[in-house]
């Protein structure tokens, strides 16, 4: 099988990728109270998701990062898909962290204690945007 990204994109990809899968499958199985807790933030950041019940929302955000972390591992996937998908998945969680006052201190893009685990997040956005920068970049052949 022929790679459609340079080897060199191997290592950020599958790190990425099996991490995003793992969490899928994690909330995939998550509990109700969990919902709860992954809806309430997501709606406050969000006020359009208070209309979609918790369970439905978190297997969307469950089938949403299945989805996200099998097209950055799937070796046929070029960087380009595979950027827009980490891409956009990645926004929303850093949209979320910006719009959540209680997650970054005031006035300021530094997090509050509440806020660290989503900043970190701030690192899929990097990815997804190198690799499409990557995509954009490099000549199109044919096959």
């Amino acid at each position: 099988m022929r790679l459609r990204f340079p080897a060199r994109d191997i290592p950020v990809r599958l790190v990425t990728g099996a991490y995003i899968a793992h969490s899928g499958l994690g909330i995939w199985h998550g509990s109700a109270e969990q919902a709860e807790g992954l809806h309430g933030t997501a709606a406050t950041a969000f006020p359009f998701l208070r209309r979609i019940p918790p369970r439905w929302f978190l297997r969307m955000l469950a089938a949403g990062e299945l989805v996200t972390g099998t097209l950055l591992l799937a070796p046929p996937i070029p960087n380009g898909v595979a950027g827009i998908a980490l891409t956009a998945f990645s926004g929303g969680l850093v949209a979320m962290y910006a719009r959540t006052p209680t997650m970054h201190k005031p006035g300021s893009i530094w997090p509050t204690r509440t806020g660290i685990g989503v900043s970190k997040d701030v690192w899929m956005l990097g990815i997804g945007l190198s690799l499409l920068a990557d995509a954009l970049g490099r000549p199109r052949t044919t096959s």
